[in-house]
């Protein structure tokens, strides 16, 4: 049964054309449908992307497929069509087959050290099988896999590397020899190196950048996300690890103070950014307007914010960046241009997921 074709008008970013755009069949199309319903006008945007998430996960692990959909259309209702999972202990595969759910691209399990990552979160594993297990994940996911790069070691007392080096740059070879590509969880710079080296294809986070750090990642094509409603909350971890662990502490708090300007320094410098929220665990879904939102405040351009977290956050994922003829119909309208006033965003005036309508 053929479904009743919609009608959409409005300035269709990012290039603003004003536009008559129809939905036929959860398509785009800009041939006029004669007896089309006007479903909504305004602003329209390609489906925003959340390029940290973390579906199916909270702060003791794996949740319930309720939660999960909850989750899901909590993000789904605030805009966000198309999520990048960056590591779930929940096997979420099932949220690929509902209509009604964001589009996902998962990573399988964050890939830590052994005791040195949050508890039931992931795989734990010791240096000499981290290249098994990252092929085992690439398996499981659909083209991502996710090492947990730094954390604190007891032993240290501080942020340091999860995995030796060599076992860093095997992994990632393996990955990239089964098609995959390769992020990780970074806050300190120790980690960095030896990541870049081994030819990452992502960092997330990315608080201990330096100058050689960036420089390399322009060179290599290395993406960042930055989470800055997450990395704000480091004066938090600073405090609760402050009395056994006061090199962590005062890590956190250097790291927390010169963020923005890291930020800035790979803005300034070419380097990819994309947005991610880090929603799951202690961060909840349905905010990614909010860390667009933190981003601008940093410094961002409002465009290039928004770019990072649709248009451009799209072709970087494999998918239509704009809405041309025949792309999936995916897209958000909002009431006013959300390059003039970014705080639009939390309020969209429909949702337009596989041709299917959620206003």
């Amino acid at each position: 049964m053929t479904t009743p074709a919609l009608r959409f008008h409005g300035p269709v970013l990012p290039d603003g054309e004003v536009r008559e755009l129809y939905v036929v069949d959860g398509l785009v199309t800009y041939e006029r449908q004669a007896g089309a319903e006007t479903a909504a006008e305004g602003w329209i945007v390609p489906g925003l992307v959340d390029a940290h998430n973390h579906l199916g996960l909270e702060d003791g692990g794996a949740v319930s497929d309720e939660e999960t959909e909850r989750q899901a259309i909590a993000d789904r209702d605030t805009g966000v069509l198309l999520l990048r999972d960056c590591g779930s202990p929940a096997d979420t595969r099932w949220v690929q087959q509902r209509e009604d759910l964001p589009r996902l691209i998962r990573a399988g399990k964050h890939i830590a050290r052994t005791r040195r990552y949050l508890r039931d979160y992931g795989v734990e594993v010791e240096p000499d099988d981290l290249a098994d297990t990252v092929a085992e994940q690439a398996a499981a996911g659909d083209g991502w896999v996710k090492l947990v790069g730094d954390w604190i070691s007891r032993d240290a007392g501080d942020l340091a590397p999860s995995f030796t080096d060599d076992s860093v740059a095997a992994a990632i070879g393996v990955a990239h020899a089964l098609g995959a590509r390769v992020t990780a969880h970074c806050f300190g710079t120790d980690s960095l190196g030896p990541l870049l080296d081994a030819g990452i294809d992502c960092i997330e986070h990315g608080t201990g950048l330096e100058e050689r750090h960036i420089e390399q990642m322009v060179a290599g094509g290395v993406a960042l996300v930055p989470t800055v409603l997450q990395t704000d909350k480091f004066p938090e971890f600073a405090e609760a690890g402050r009395e056994k662990f006061p090199s962590y502490a005062a890590t956190m708090e250097r790291l927390h103070a010169s963020r923005r300007d890291v930020l800035m320094a790979a803005y300034d410098a070419g380097v990819d950014l994309f947005v991610g929220s880090d929603g799951g665990g202690s961060t909840r879904h349905g905010c990614l307007h909010e860390e667009i939102g933190a981003m601008a405040a940093m410094g961002l351009p409002a465009s290039y914010v928004l770019g990072a977290a649709s248009w451009r956050a799209r072709a970087w994922l494999g998918w239509n960046p704009g809405l041309d003829e025949g792309d999936p119909a995916d897209f958000v309208v909002y009431p006013s241009n959300p390059l003039d006033d970014l705080a639009v965003l939390a309020r969209p005036s429909y949702v337009v997921l596989r041709g299917h309508s959620f206003s």
